[in-house]
C-alpha cells in the first residue's frame, strides 16, 4: 500500500498520473475493484481531490513492481533514467524524490519513451538548467514516421504557435503573430516507402516541436493521436507515438567536465510493439 497526500485541488486521475505510475498503469482495474481509498473511503470512479486529501493505493506486489523507468546512469550529482511510454515525467520525479533529493531538469511527453535527466543537488540543478538553456546538451530522438521524407537529411525551419485552449501547437512556413521560430534537423535511418525511421536533432526546444513539425511536412509520427491521422494509426494498431528520446550528450566544464563526451543511450527503439 502507498499513501500520498494531495497538495492541490485536482482529479484523482490527474493526481495518480503525476504521482504513482504503477497505479496509472492499472487505473481501470483499481477503480473497478475499489483498490483506491480517498480519506479512508473506497472509490470506484474518478473524483475531485482537495489539498490535504489522503489517497491510498492497494496494488499487488506484481503490479507494484512493473517498471515505469530504468536507471541509465547515476553519480553524486546526476541521475539519468529511461522512461517507459505511458508514464508522466512528473510521476518519475515523484518516485525518485521519495527516496532522495531530486530536481527536475527537463520533461518528455507522457507517451514518449526515453532519457530524462535529474539533478541530485541544487548546484547541479543550476548547472544543468543553464547547460540546457545554452544548448550545451545534445538530445537526439528516433521517430518512426508515416511516409517518405523528401530528402535523406535536412534542417527545417518553421514557426510554431501554441494553442493553449486545445492543448496543441500549429506550424507555419512563414512568420505569424505569436509564433516562435523553430529549427528541426533530421536524418533518415531507414525506410520501406510506407514508413521511415529518422533521427531528430532539435536546435530549438518547443512544445510538441518534433511531433508537429514532422506532421507539417507530411511525415507524422506513427501512433501520434494529436498530430497524426486516426486512419493510418488504426491500420497500424498504434495507440502511442513511436518516438524515443534516444541519446544525451553533455558539453560541460569545471567540476562537471567529467560528464563531457559521455553519451547516454536509451534501451528503447522507435518501433511498433512486438506481439
Amino acid at each position: 500500500m502507498l499513501r500520498i497526500f494531495a497538495q492541490k485541488a485536482q482529479t484523482l486521475k490527474e493526481f495518480t498520473e503525476n504521482n504513482y505510475a504503477q497505479a496509472s498503469f492499472f487505473w481501470n482495474y483499481l477503480l473497478k475493484n475499489k483498490e483506491i481509498r480517498v480519506n479512508g473511503q473506497r472509490v470506484s470512479k474518478d473524483t475531485q481531490l482537495l489539498a490535504g486529501d489522503e489517497v491510498c493505493y492497494f496494488l499487488t506486489k506484481k503490479q507494484e513492481e512493473k517498471p515505469a523507468f530504468y536507471t541509465v546512469y547515476e553519480d553524486e550529482n546526476v541521475l539519468i533514467v529511461d522512461k517507459e511510454s505511458g508514464v508522466n515525467s512528473e510521476a518519475v520525479f515523484t518516485a525518485l524524490a521519495r527516496v532522495g533529493e531530486c530536481y527536475f531538469i527537463h520533461r518528455l511527453d507522457r507517451n514518449t519513451k526515453g532519457l530524462l535527466s535529474f539533478a541530485k543537488n541544487q548546484e547541479t540543478e543550476r548547472v544543468l538548467l543553464q547547460a540546457f538553456a545554452e544548448r550545451k546538451v545534445e538530445k537526439r530522438y528516433h521517430a518512426l514516421c508515416f511516409g517518405a521524407f523528401q530528402k535523406e537529411r535536412d534542417t527545417l525551419t518553421a514557426y510554431l504557435q501554441k494553442d493553449a485552449k486545445n492543448a496543441l501547437v500549429r506550424i507555419f512556413d512563414t512568420p505569424e503573430r505569436s509564433a516562435e521560430k523553430i529549427i528541426t534537423e533530421y536524418r533518415v535511418l531507414e525506410t520501406d516507402g510506407e514508413c521511415s525511421k529518422a533521427e531528430i536533432i532539435l536546435h530549438t526546444g518547443k512544445t510538441h516541436q518534433i511531433r508537429a513539425h514532422l506532421a507539417h511536412i507530411g511525415c507524422p509520427i506513427v501512433g501520434d493521436m494529436k498530430y497524426g491521422t486516426s486512419a493510418q494509426n488504426k491500420a497500424k494498431n498504434a495507440a502511442r507515438q513511436c518516438l524515443v528520446a534516444k541519446s544525451l550528450r553533455f558539453d560541460l566544464d569545471g567540476e562537471y567536465a567529467y560528464l563531457s563526451g559521455k553519451e547516454f543511450i536509451s534501451r528503447f527503439e522507435a518501433g511498433l510493439p512486438k506481439d
